[in-house]
């Protein structure tokens, strides 16, 4: 037996990886010049935090966006890649005889994952409660894990 020193693939381990974020892929790879960057959140990119969870039957992801409503939200599966996007935007004006107020904000994100074969992808669903966009992604029947099948020797 012979030790083989671990070489660090550029593009991960994308064969067994269930999910694959094209936005980690392109913000954080090769292309990451720095243009991207947004000054006020300390050198990264304005982007939801993310948990995926598979169990037997779906896989359940969610996503971090407290200040956004549901209005807010536009989520699509495109090519096998669901992406969400938001954007708030608020403006507030305030005129009094010798001043005048204004105050504006604009929030966005875009965030995009490659689904795996095994979702049904018809049957997607998304609820936004308490800041938290949760998606449930149910497994084809073919994908679900199944118990193992006991053969008796004759």
């Amino acid at each position: 037996m012979s030790l083989v020193k671990f070489r660090r693939r550029p593009f991960g381990n994308l064969v067994t990886q269930d999910f694959f974020d094209m936005d980690d892929f392109f913000d954080n790879r090769f292309w990451n010049t720095g243009l991207m960057k947004n000054p006020f959140w300390n050198g990264k990119t304005m982007e939801p935090a993310l948990n995926i969870k598979e169990t037997d039957n779906d896989f359940e992801i969610e996503l971090a966006a407290p200040g956004f409503g549901k209005k807010d939200f536009q989520i699509t599966i495109e090519d096998g890649c669901l992406n969400v996007s938001a954007e708030k935007e608020h403006a507030e004006e305030e005129k009094e005889d010798n001043y005048t107020r204004r105050e504006f904000s604009y929030n966005s994100f875009e965030r995009s994952l490659q689904l795996p074969d095994s979702v049904k992808e018809e049957e997607i669903k998304a609820k936004y409660n308490d800041g938290i966009l949760s998606f449930k992604l149910a497994k084809k029947e073919e994908a679900k894990k199944r118990p193992p099948k006991v053969i008796e020797v004759s």
